[in-house]
């Protein structure tokens, strides 16, 4: 069973917008001081970015990594969301719920058993998750209504470093939208800054993950401010 954050701050986080940060852009040789910025600043949904070197081609970071986040994450009343770029996610899950994980999302392209994958997630404990891909189209969410908390538009194409927000990702997010049940949380990754943020709320994107635009700034407490403040706009 999951040892994450309580089901109601996981429910409150899901239901209002935020900003993800993505820990993949932070300075691992200070993680954890930087993970102590956005939280100090305000963030409460942490993400982090899996990658296999099948499903995309870089190898990134795992289970381990997660770990070593979660307590100062839960602890700050906050939420570690996973996001599994990998093949075969089914085999991971439990690796990333023990971790701490609090939503777990797979890849509609990563696996024949999707529904099984999702079902496996909540059965864990965790809220579960379907990414797309740029090229995915959005009628896939509809199969598996039953069993998403929550979907995750790419607006780049995943595994691919410095790309710039696909435009087309906005009138994506409004279908998925238009496709989603209220209280669905409808997730954006890819190029988002403080240009394209406001877009992607206005199209209906209640979470935001953002990497670069964070942990690549001089102060990443700072940038975290600074694009929250652009969903309340």
């Amino acid at each position: 069973m999951s040892r994450g954050a309580s089901s109601s701050t996981v429910a409150e986080l899901l239901s209002s917008r935020q900003v993800a940060p993505s820990i993949l852009a932070a300075d691992f040789a200070r993680l954890g001081e930087q993970v102590g910025d956005v939280l100090a600043a305000g963030a409460r949904v942490l993400h982090v970015d899996v990658m296999d070197g099948h499903f995309v081609p870089p190898i990134t970071i795992g289970a381990l990594i997660a770990d070593a986040i979660s307590e100062q994450v839960h602890d700050a009343g906050g939420i570690v969301d996973v996001h599994l770029m990998v093949e075969g996610p089914e085999r991971h899950v439990d690796a990333f719920v023990e971790a701490g994980a609090d939503i777990v999302t797979i890849h509609q392209e990563a696996t024949p058993h999707v529904h099984h994958a999702l079902e496996r997630i909540r059965e864990a404990g965790c809220r579960a998750g379907l990414a797309i891909n740029p090229s995915t189209p959005v009628d896939v969410v509809s199969e598996v209504g039953d069993a998403l908390d929550l979907v995750l538009c790419m607006s780049v194409n995943p595994g691919w470093g410095g790309q710039s927000f696909i435009p087309a990702s906005v009138d994506k997010l409004a279908r998925l939208r238009g496709r989603l049940p209220a209280g669905t949380a409808l997730e954006v990754d890819g190029g988002v800054d403080e240009s394209t943020a406001s877009q992607c709320v206005g199209a209906g994107a209640t979470l935001l993950v953002a990497g670069s635009s964070v942990f690549g700034a001089a102060d990443p407490g700072e940038a975290f401010r600074r694009l929250a403040a652009t969903m309340e706009t």
